[in-house]
């Protein structure tokens, strides 16, 4: 039985004590608070056998083995590290710390202890998110594509927050770091890097209201693999009811990828009715999940007490708190300097330096090496490809998708001009029944349409090194006939 202390006994530490209710494997023995009414309520709340008002006698209790830390985050790294020192194993409340500097402490005092530390977010345990996980690991909407989400925040709804929960939040506001997008936007950085993975670079807009709610904001993302880009928009409406068992706000999330879209449908509150998630792709299904916001935290203490087992991995690790942590800083410093941040910047000795250097290397990126001829399709070198015309040609069937074109029946013909050392060739291909067939020799008497091109530039689009559009609307390929008949051709044969 692992004993277990909570200290910081506020709001969210109400839906971190049902995590032990009945739990086999661990129990809360202590709480901790500096406000002795309230320590001495918990303790009796939760059944606990002491309570304290100094830390630091609550790390001298020898019968505790695992402390979560719920105090307002400006406190998380000294008391951390001082947990960690006195051999305790530690789940510290999202976000980890307010600077990296202090991240990378408590970091270091968990490797030189040898003991657990977690830093507790229970988006990525709310069930509807980990739902959505599997989805798109099972590949059920393809390549992500984008994520949006979005957060609702209203003037009444919810449970009533003491003032003392609220002062050290506007003082953090005060410093820069916003009551929505940095401590409850901690929770959606962390579903973004959940759900679709590491992010490049971030930019963001974030107006105040009063000079401390820190709405209406829009963030943006990009990912650091391919084309896939996240955004965030918030508002406060101050006249809007939110119905809600917990803070008086929502969020939906949807994500879209090549061949579907996941409506994530809320979080935590209930401004949205009907399933949890939904699933489009090609037809709509709706799935039904346990879609309390207090069951994330459930999950967050089990994965807690379960990494002091050794049965699973802590999550977020401190590396990964403080990858969302450097998110996070990196939107307020985007919205102070009123440009892109680049995440590594924020480690980087010389941060303004590195910023310049990744930006030029974009720009020549995007920029094409080649001559202003060639850019303008009047210089291209396509006689390169013009020999392998033919292989390419029949190496079409291989790549024939005949789920992409339904019930299509098409005859085409295909004249090659003679280029480099490639002679003139003519094709006829025609599709039917779900099968494609390629003969060589002469151009069909009843083609539906004809494309007529050089060997060189067909090879090109065949290899990818240019796009069919652009070489028709470069006059380098005609098409005679039912034109419309040829844009299926990219389906079909994945052009």
């Amino acid at each position: 039985m692992i004993k277990v202390a909570i200290a910081g006994l506020g709001r969210i530490a109400d839906v971190h004590y049902p995590g032990y209710i009945g739990n086999r494997d661990a129990k809360i023995v202590a709480v901790c608070d500096i406000n002795e009414e309230l320590a001495l309520k918990r303790k009796q709340e939760w059944g606990a056998e002491r309570h304290y008002t100094d830390f630091n006698r609550l790390l001298a209790d020898q019968d505790v083995d695992a402390v979560e830390i719920l105090t307002p985050t400006m406190l998380h790294a000294e008391m951390t590290v001082k947990a960690l020192e006195a051999g305790r194993h530690v789940a510290v409340q999202k976000p980890m710390a307010n600077t990296l500097a202090d991240a990378d402490r408590m970091i270091a005092a968990a490797k030189k202890a040898g003991k657990i530390f977690k830093v507790s977010d229970n988006y990525v345990f709310y069930p509807p998110i980990l739902l959505a996980k599997k989805m798109i690991g099972e590949g059920q909407i393809g390549t992500p594509i984008n994520i949006r989400l979005k957060l609702l925040s209203g003037g009444s709804g919810g449970w009533e927050v003491p003032s003392t929960s609220w002062a050290w939040r506007v003082k953090e506001s005060q410093e820069g770091r916003g009551l929505q997008t940095f401590d409850h936007g901690h929770h959606l950085w962390a579903t973004a890097w959940f759900l679709l993975g590491d992010i490049e670079r971030v930019a963001a807009w974030i107006d105040y209201i009063d000079d401390i709610i820190d709405s209406p904001a829009t963030i943006m993302w990009k990912y650091q693999d391919g084309m896939q880009y996240g955004i965030c928009d918030y508002c406060h409406a101050p006249e809007l009811f939110i119905p809600s068992k917990y803070y008086g706000n929502d969020e939906w999330i949807e994500i879209s990828g090549t061949k579907g879209v996941i409506l994530i449908n809320r979080c935590t509150g209930n401004v949205k009715e009907g399933p949890a998630v939904s699933l489009f792709n090609g037809t709509w299904r709706h799935f039904d999940c346990e879609d309390d916001w207090g069951e994330g935290f459930k999950g967050s203490t089990k994965n807690f007490i379960d990494a002091i087992l050794g049965n699973e991995s802590a999550r977020l690790s401190g590396a990964e708190g403080r990858y969302v942590l450097k998110f996070s800083l990196a939107i307020q410093k985007a919205n102070r300097f009123h440009r892109e941040v680049y995440l590594d910047e924020l480690d980087a000795a010389f941060p303004a330096f590195y910023a310049m250097g990744k930006r030029l290397k974009h720009t020549r990126t995007k920029r094409s090496k080649k001559g202003i001829l060639e850019r303008l399709g009047l210089a291209e070198n396509m006689a390169q490809y013009a020999n392998q015309a033919h292989d390419l040609t029949f190496d079409l069937l291989k790549h024939f998708d005949p789920s992409a074109v339904e019930s299509w029946s098409t005859v085409m013909g295909l004249q090659l001009t003679a280029e480099g050392t490639a002679p003139e060739m003519k094709f006829t291909l025609r599709v039917a029944d779900g099968k494609a067939e390629i003969i060589e020799g002469s151009l069909p008497d009843d083609a539906v349409f004809t494309i007529a091109t050089s060997a060189g530039t067909w090879s090109a689009i065949l290899l990818k090194k240019k796009r069919v559009e652009t070489a028709f609307i470069q006059g380098k390929l005609k098409i005679q006939g039912r034109s419309e008949e040829a844009l299926k051709l990219k389906a079909a044969f994945k052009l």
